[in-house]
């Protein structure tokens, strides 16, 4: 009984050629070891640069609780300096993350500090970064990315423990209807296989990141994070080629999400309680079927 988690590959570094057929095609994750120590933030990216070159600016900070259906898309809860903030993950454990604050436009300097994997590949969206802080102990429930792009995560200052698994197994996962997201009723590192057995035999990959290491997720891999280290990664994403995940995404982007966001502003928990017991439903079916075989 349990999760089926194999260790992640890691390679120091690697060629176009191999990362495209051992990685890119078969959408295959990956660490890179040696990828960001080129960079400037490699050297650069400390706690007190951050606060220094963000500064004072005041940012949502989101916690581990269940959302709340009544409340506003996306509802912050706390607020607080980024210097602060900083400070704070330094000091202690604490369960706020940031992850709808782009301190790179408070800084556009930091736009000078990384650079894309173009060796690698193409397709980089390379004014659109997205930088993530935690707190030890945070944790990023499991999701997929709603764009489907591929994604270059890198991590600074500490530790970060990840769970990824195929987009394959999304009913199993217990994916919500209409959402990027699953049920957010377990605990994906710790779950209870009584309660909720389709993520018995779940097949997925487990990794570690430390400072300048880079993961590589391919389009639609689920991920959760756990921060070990009060730290923060930034994340460069690239299109994939295939016209159908652009589709895919596409439809992410606007039919799905304005269509969940109406329902959920009208509906509010009612709503909520159905994506919840179809996720159950789709589920258990998966299990019973064999899905994914």
């Amino acid at each position: 009984m349990g999760l089926h988690l194999t260790p992640i590959d890691v390679v120091e570094d690697i060629s176009k050629e191999e990362f495209r057929e051992k990685y890119l095609l078969p959408r295959k994750p990956v660490v890179i070891r040696n990828m960001a120590k080129n960079w400037p933030a490699y050297q650069k990216w400390t706690m007190e640069y951050m606060k220094e070159v963000v500064g004072d600016v005041e940012v949502p900070l989101y916690d581990s609780s269940k959302a709340d259906p009544a409340a506003p898309i996306n509802a912050s809860a706390a607020k607080m300096k980024f210097a602060d903030y900083i400070d704070l993950i330094q000091r202690e454990p604490t369960d706020l993350r940031i992850f709808l604050f782009d301190p790179i436009k408070s800084a556009p300097k930091l736009l000078e500090d990384y650079i894309s994997p173009k060796k690698l590949m193409g397709g980089f969206l390379d004014k659109f970064p997205n930088m993530f802080f935690g707190g030890k102990g945070s944790v990023t429930f499991l999701h997929y990315d709603i764009d489907m792009a591929h994604i270059f995560h890198t991590h600074f200052n500490g530790r970060k423990h990840i769970l990824l698994f195929d987009y394959k197994w999304k009913d199993r996962l217990y994916k919500i209807p209409y959402a990027t997201y699953a049920l957010e009723d377990f605990d994906i590192a710790n779950p209870d296989f009584e309660k909720f057995p389709a993520l018995d035999g779940v097949e997925g990959v487990e990794c570690f990141l430390e400072h300048g290491d880079t993961l590589f997720m391919p389009t639609g891999w689920w991920h959760w994070m756990k921060y070990l280290d009060g730290s923060f990664s930034i994340s460069l994403r690239a299109w994939d080629k295939s016209w159908a995940v652009k589709a895919h995404s596409l439809w992410n982007l606007t039919v799905q999400r304005n269509f969940d966001n109406f329902m959920k502003a009208r509906f509010k928990k009612k709503y909520m309680d159905w994506k919840e017991k179809k996720a159950i439903e789709r589920a258990n079916y998966a299990l019973k079927k064999g899905i994914p075989k």
